[in-house]
């Protein structure tokens, strides 16, 4: 299955924070470029009903640009804030996020109308894996999408040592950590509820027969 964002259908907008301009850099193999730009989120990174990135807070990215033989190889981290909610208690949550990324842009192969050559032994699932250059500019959205997914944990927690909800009443152990419900024989469980159900008479009257049986006995 192709990667996200690898088939171009539309042309890339240099105005767009998250498309890079090539063209500084040069072809020249072994041309280095270090670009520094903080950007707004774009929307649902992160994990759905998990943890992210909320839209539209700051993204800092550093990123490192080779000019390679096959193209641009691009190197950088991103570091944002994601929130989301913990795991075992439910409040709320802010974890500092740092993923790591690497991805070859290639320069495409064209003829003169601008289109992709394909060479004879072209494989199909090589092309797919392809990420090319458009007009010299790249657009980083999708593989800063797939970084922090992969950076993110799958069950976040507020920390560590977090004690969770109780599991009869919902109290935050946290808040509570002496919290405890007395344990009930489930034998006597019954009459318990039974005794409860009594009105004061009928528990008197039960008493008193219990009184009567007992004085038999000692008869």
């Amino acid at each position: 299955m192709p990667k996200a964002g690898k088939a171009l259908s539309t042309r890339l907008d240099h105005r767009n924070p998250l498309v890079f301009d090539t063209h500084e850099l040069g072809r020249r193999p072994g041309a280095l470029q270090r670009l520094s730009r903080t950007v707004e989120a774009p929307v649902d990174l992160g994990i759905d009903g998990v943890i992210g990135v909320p839209q539209g807070s700051p993204v800092e990215l550093d990123l490192r640009l080779e000019s390679v033989m096959e193209g641009v190889l691009v190197t950088g981290t991103a570091r944002a804030s994601a929130e989301g909610e913990c795991v075992r208690c439910l409040e709320p949550l802010r974890q500092e996020v740092a993923a790591g990324f690497q991805e070859m842009f290639s320069y495409p192969d064209t003829d003169d109308r601008g289109h992709r050559k394909a060479a004879a032994d072209d494989d199909a699932e090589d092309d797919e894996d392809i990420t090319p250059l458009e007009d010299g500019m790249f657009d980083l959205e999708p593989v800063l999408r797939d970084a922090v997914v992969l950076a993110l944990p799958m069950q976040p927690v507020c920390r560590e040592d977090c004690a969770g909800l109780c599991a009869e009443c919902g109290a935050n152990l946290n808040e509570n950590p002496d919290h405890h419900h007395d344990a009930v024989d489930i034998r006597w469980a019954a009459l318990q509820g039974l005794a409860g159900s009594l009105g004061t008479d009928e528990k008197d009257n039960m008493s008193g027969a219990e009184a009567g049986v007992d004085e038999k006995q000692e008869k």
